[in-house]
């Protein structure tokens, strides 16, 4: 394929972290770099799709892409590839012109611009609703797409999935990276297996822990999840936070759990405050006040969650396990990585760790490279290991890698 001066819509997941509009955890952006120095040592002219938090199809500004465009242009100057292909002064262009009026002219405005950042494509609510003209729309910005974001791979969204109905269609290095992997860990997995699953994401997940349970010999619950299991047995979660209507497939979830042998773990002590700055205090999950907030394991359940780890083949981790963004509820994430750490030196014990914040506790760690595979995708991941066909795959029907 010869893409010099081609324009590559380029779909990347770049919904990093971000706190009062800084970065706090950058993996997402640096798994990207090797993609836009090919496609620039190519000569392409490269359009980026992506998205951060959920603005609801609504402009937030909070959510707008802009530290990330400066971001990834610091990041790409420094990068080693880049000397010969950027010279001095290279930049990201955010375009804060609406998608549904701007036209091919609108982008590049002169012969070096090489890159320019669309604004958060789901500040459009076409986006999610992956409505076939914004879609088609889309599409006339460029001459091929390419899907480098695995990790939002199993949205039926617009730049994911109706666009490769208008233009040649291909996956991305990272993209073909995660989903070999995912590959070899399906085909070759070995019992007993432990799924920890924690996080805030409960409803995108739920589903899928239904349908992991025949596969799983153990789930470990923490996080936003643990909440919703605590209330369904009848404990008080104070102003913890939850999920409404989850009730009927929890208890789904325990009849599986059951008719499989697969063992459902939850917390027995979490660390609660009364706001998120508090300091921590253990309490059991019978003692927990109307104004108390979880937010973390307690030490008992850390040492229940080791033990698992402990007799377990092979580990699956997509989401924290407490507030880790406040280092005073980061024990119980930080106990976990630490004892897959201490276990990734059995040569017969396979880690692997999905999920964009999952990732940012292990680089806090400086556990990341005891994992046999880790990737930035927690639902997609999650998805693919329930056996789905995810939209995204689907959607390159050619499946063809770019060489």
């Amino acid at each position: 394929e010869n893409l010099s001066q081609k324009r590559v819509l380029l779909r990347l997941d770049l919904n990093v972290p971000l706190k009062n509009g800084f970065i706090t955890d950058e993996t997402r952006i640096d798994k990207i770099v090797p993609i836009l120095n090919f496609l620039i040592e190519k000569k392409s002219k490269i359009i980026i799709i992506s998205h951060v938090g959920r603005p609801k199809g609504k402009i937030d500004k909070k959510l707008s892409l802009k530290p990330i465009a400066e971001r990834l242009e610091y990041i790409l100057k420094k990068s080693p590839d880049s000397e010969s292909l950027y010279g001095s002064g290279q930049n990201i262009r955010l375009i804060k012109y609406d998608l549904k009026k701007i036209t091919k002219e609108n982008l590049f405005i002169n012969k070096n611009e090489k890159i320019v950042m669309l604004e958060n494509i789901r500040f459009y609510e076409e986006e999610e609703k992956n409505d076939n003209d914004f879609a088609k729309k889309l599409s006339t910005l460029g001459d091929i797409y390419v899907n480098d974001a695995f990790s939002c791979s199993h949205r039926s969204h617009a730049s994911i999935e109706k666009i490769t109905n208008y233009l040649p269609s291909f996956s991305g290095f990272q993209f073909n990276e995660e989903l070999s992997a995912l590959k070899k860990i399906t085909s070759e997995i070995k019992k007993p297996i432990t799924c920890i699953i924690g996080g805030s994401k409960i409803s995108t997940k739920i589903n899928i822990i239904k349908n992991l349970i025949p596969r799983l010999n153990n789930i470990i619950f923490v996080g936003g999840m643990a909440n919703n299991i605590l209330q369904f047995k009848g404990y008080s979660i104070g102003k913890s936070i939850k999920e409404e209507n989850c009730e009927t497939i929890i208890n789904e979830i325990f009849k599986d759990a059951e008719k499989h042998n697969c063992c459902l773990i939850y917390p027995e002590d979490v660390a609660v405050g009364k706001n998120k700055e508090d300091l921590p205090k253990i309490k059991k999950i019978n003692k927990i006040e109307d104004d108390d907030l979880i937010l973390d394991i307690g030490p008992e359940t850390i040492h229940v969650i080791k033990e698992t780890i402990e007799n377990s083949k092979t580990v699956l981790w997509n989401g924290p396990a407490g507030y880790f963004e406040n280092p005073n509820y980061r024990r119980g994430s930080f106990e976990i990585a630490k004892k897959i750490m201490e276990k990734s030196k059995d040569n017969a014990f396979y880690s692997v760790a999905g999920g964009g914040d999952t990732i940012a506790v292990l680089n806090l760690t400086k556990t990341f490279k005891y994992f046999n595979f880790s990737s930035t995708a927690g639902g997609a991941f999650l998805e693919y290991l329930e056996g789905k066909e995810l939209p995204g795959i689907k959607a390159l029907k050619w499946n063809v890698r770019i060489k």
